[in-house]
């Protein structure tokens, strides 16, 4: 009886001890094999949302805010990332691969997504399988690498120094990225415009140096490219009608003054004895703006653009000497016309030598729609360029903005790297093909996963096929058949709803946009991969358990 006992109280001992107690109370902690479901399931189901805007068929988003008159109409992936206020903690990973994409590249932020979900839908039955994560993840490090090394052979290299077949590359690969978006039925005239506006840029290829200015009214075709700089019409007073509005080759001065008679504070005080000293005092202050104006006017300009505001005395003293002026440019447009016009901006109107004074054929103010646009064209030294865009509604240019940005995007990396691989699909499948014969040559679970890695390659085949209405396992089994007989740049043809030579077709891609977007899928994937543990803390507003201050006070104490 008595070892009965004391058994009975060693239990019961071990029963009371207290719960060891690491983290807040209410914090929510999941862990293990099911979470990481989770987090794949979560990850799927964002990427079916943007899915259907992959390729030249894929539909588009409306974004908006409930109660506000935001509304975006948007093809782009990582706008549409961007604009969904995703909660997940693990999904938002995704937002980040669609942001670094478009940053990077400019274009393919929807492939990317795309594919990092299917990788991970493909890991999930290994999962399931129990599969160890990291064995997945070193499976899919070392297919991404050799899929990278492939797109490096199978890539075409161009001669950099051929000036017309650089031209033409570029033109192809805006066409290609606009094909995709709102005026892919106008790419034969946007791409050029684009592959002109980059061209006009230095080596460093600064990107605020391309403006891109937007108009409602009018028709896409109404959209100009300006070599050189435009304005909106700046802020003016009085007398700003009589100047002249039209000038071929003007000297233009860049000031950053201000040209007005300033009022003193209203606390300023000063005291003057007697009336000559007051009127000295009045007259000094018109004589120091009008030396001002004088050493403008004496220095030849015809044009004075200035970042301050140019007054009313000011804007009428130019008028009646011919010469056009504007105030308050916008900092931006300010950088842009001195890389434009050549000319130095001023912080002083003494000495102001021809060396500081900049040019441009032919300056002149225009209507467009129903503002009005002073414009520098023709700048000799112009390493910038504006576009004006045009169009119906403003979310639809709006959209356009965001087409044309990607397509400069592009242009600009296509320009520094000048390897070319076909699109519509026709790389994806070649790196499969590839893959799946790699794989068959090393055992292990390696093989699987590098065989699924292979697999999930298809679904940009097989999501271009099934948003432009084709049947997509018969276009995937022509283009299966195609690439093992050799055909190894063959993709979609939404045209024919067939199977066609894309680098016939003149689909291309810079090799720097697959590169880009398979690394960061892969990563993405494995990063999702190893997390097997998610802890939700509590917000601030939970004391702490056992936290001083709440139970009893010392006012209780008998």
């Amino acid at each position: 009886h008595f070892h009965c006992f004391v058994f009975c109280v060693a239990a019961m001992s071990h029963m009371l001890q207290p719960t060891i107690l690491l983290l807040k109370d209410g914090t929510d902690t999941s862990q293990g094999k099911p979470q990481l479901i989770s987090n794949i399931n979560a990850c799927c189901a964002i990427v079916d949302t943007i899915r259907t805007t992959l390729g030249p068929r894929g539909m588009d988003k409306l974004v908006y805010a409930p109660g506000t008159s935001n509304v975006t109409i948007s093809n782009d992936g990582a706008t549409i990332m961007r604009l969904l206020e995703i909660v997940h903690p693990a999904a938002k990973t995704l937002v980040d691969i669609a942001r670094s994409q478009d940053e990077e590249v400019g274009d393919g932020t929807t492939s990317v997504v795309v594919l990092a979900g299917e990788l991970l839908k493909q890991s999930k039955q290994f999962v399931e399988d129990s599969v160890h994560p990291t064995v997945i993840i070193r499976g899919l490090r070392t297919a991404c690498e050799l899929a990278k090394a492939k797109i490096n052979e199978l890539s075409v290299k161009l001669d950099k120094e051929d000036q017309g077949a650089l031209r033409a590359m570029l033109e192809k690969c805006a066409g290609t990225a606009l094909n995709s978006k709102l005026i892919g039925s106008h790419k034969k005239f946007f791409a050029p415009m684009v592959v002109d506006a980059v061209m006009h840029l230095d080596d460093d290829q600064d990107l605020s140096l391309i403006g891109i200015k937007k108009v409602p009214g009018g028709s896409m075709e109404d959209s100009i490219l300006v070599e050189g700089v435009a304005l909106k019409k700046l802020f003016s007073y009085a007398g700003f009608e009589q100047q002249p509005k039209k000038f071929e080759n003007p000297k233009i001065a860049l000031l950053n003054i201000e040209l007005e008679l300033r009022a003193e504070k209203d606390n300023a005080e000063i005291r003057v004895e007697g009336h000559d000293e007051y009127k000295r005092m009045v007259d000094a202050e018109w004589t120091i703006i009008f030396n001002k104006l004088d050493e403008i006017v004496n220095s030849g300009v015809q044009i004075v653009l200035s970042r301050k505001a140019i007054g009313d005395l000011a804007t009428q003293y130019f008028a009646d000497r011919g010469i056009f002026c504007g105030g308050r440019v916008p900092d931006e447009d300010m950088r842009r016309l001195a890389k434009a016009t050549g000319a130095t901006v001023q912080t002083t109107s003494s000495n102001m030598t021809p060396d500081v004074l900049g040019t441009c054929a032919v300056f002149e103010e225009r209507q467009i729609g129903k503002e009005r646009y002073n414009i520098f064209s023709g700048c000799t030294e112009a390493k910038t360029a504006t576009m004006i865009l045009r169009g119906g509604g403003e979310q639809f240019i709006a959209e356009m903005d965001r087409s044309v940005h990607d397509a400069i995007m592009v242009v600009r990396r296509a320009r520094r790297h000048t390897d070319v691989v076909a699109g519509g699909g026709a790389l994806e499948m070649e790196i499969s093909k590839y893959l799946r014969e790699y794989s068959r040559t090393i055992h292990g679970k390696q093989q699987l996963i590098i065989n699924a890695f292979a697999k999930a390659l298809e679904v940009i085949p097989h999501q271009i096929s099934e948003n432009s209405g084709l049947d997509a396992t018969t276009i995937l089994n022509k283009l299966r058949q195609k690439h093992n007989q050799g055909g190894k740049w063959f993709g979609v043809d939404i045209m024919n709803d067939d199977i066609c030579d894309t680098f016939e077709s003149f689909v291309w891609e810079p090799s720097q946009v697959k590169l880009n977007a398979f690394t960061a899928a892969t990563e993405a994937a494995c990063l999702i991969l190893s997390v097997d543990e998610t802890v939700k803390n509590p917000g601030a507003s939970n004391e702490m358990p056992g936290a001083p201050g709440g139970g009893m006070g010392r006012g209780m104490q008998r």
